[in-house]
């Protein structure tokens, strides 16, 4: 039985940190361009978790299960990740979170395998319904400024590709989930970082970021930032979370998805001074909301079976519904 001294001190982690990466991914952007930030943090993140396995014995290169971590590596982290990144030059890491924070929703829209189930529950549709609304509430003081002729267009820009990291997290999630790998989850990952590294590489130097970036001039914070993001972030807080879902409820463990957010708020607010609006804090607690409809018939499905008996895809879509990592 786990130690409940661990089992609290890993789900402090996996909220805290999680939560945090948003403020520390701004905070390194003061000295890395966002391309070469995301590059930087994945080869490394993933390279040491293959060096770790690979000092555990574990079998590292496994071809068919590397055109699946190529996949979602790219969804996930490229895409979904990586578009985090880049609007953090423009919109404040707190709205991002909370933007992030509809995943769920795009994650059962997107499943079409199980539209059958999902969709006889009225908890699951009345979720996805406050869902949208909570996101047409984000985006309804942009527009309306827009309208007025008194808003920044990136910004707005920079909410609708968002949307997009959302979606596309959430395909790369389904498509592990319909296409499973050999070999254990962590090398999974740490190939899927490593992927997701190279891939941001090109993308750096197109946009001409090795010319630009002054190495010699990049603030300590910034790269104190980006060790965070490395060995906490993308190291640490997942570790904890794989090991959470083996001791604890997966329902419990998916609590992550209502406190990160928050936290993000809380750190923009009080540490970036982050304007956060009242009607923006709404559109938070409305999809929160939403979130929690939706893992409601999950949760007491779960509650009511046997925990040996509680299937991967419960676990599965609980592990992946918005982690940020």
């Amino acid at each position: 039985m786990a130690s409940p001294a661990l089992v609290i001190l890993a789900f402090a982690t996996v909220y805290i940190v999680w939560g945090s990466t948003y403020f520390f991914i701004q905070m390194a952007m003061s000295g890395f361009p966002p391309l070469l930030l995301g590059a930087i943090r994945f080869l490394v993140a993933g390279t040491l978790l293959l060096g770790w396995c690979l000092g555990q014995g574990e079998r590292i290169v496994i071809k068919s299960s590397l055109i699946t971590s190529a996949v979602v590596g790219i969804l996930l982290l490229v895409v979904g990740n990586g578009v985090v990144i880049w609007v953090e030059q423009t919109l404040p890491s707190a709205l991002a979170a909370i933007l992030v924070s509809s995943a769920p929703i795009w994650f059962v829209l997107l499943d079409k395998p199980n539209w059958v189930i999902n969709f006889k529950s009225k908890a699951t549709i009345g979720g996805l319904v406050i869902g949208f609304i909570g996101v047409i509430v984000l985006f309804g003081e942009q527009l309306s400024d827009l309208f007025a002729g008194n808003t920044d267009k990136s910004k707005l820009i920079g909410m609708g590709l968002l949307v997009i990291g959302s979606i596309a997290w959430s395909s790369g999630s389904l498509y592990s989930k319909h296409h499973p790998s050999e070999g254990s989850p962590t090398v999974n990952v740490a190939w899927q970082m490593i992927i997701a590294g190279l891939v941001f590489l090109p993308g750096s130097l197109l946009n001409d970021e090795f010319a630009r970036v002054q190495w010699a001039h990049i603030p300590t914070q910034a790269w104190l930032a980006l060790g965070y993001l490395i060995l906490f972030g993308s190291i640490a807080a997942y570790s904890a979370y794989v090991w959470l879902l083996q001791v604890r409820p997966a329902t419990q463990v998916s609590t992550y998805a209502y406190v990160n957010p928050v936290i993000a708020v809380i750190l923009g607010v009080l540490f970036a001074h982050e304007p956060i609006s009242l009607l923006q804090i709404t559109g938070l607690v409305i999809i929160l909301g939403s979130v929690l409809l939706i893992n409601l018939s999950k949760y007491y499905a779960e509650k009511n079976r046997p925990l040996d008996e509680e299937d991967s895809d419960a676990k599965f879509d609980n592990r992946v519904a918005g982690v940020d990592i």
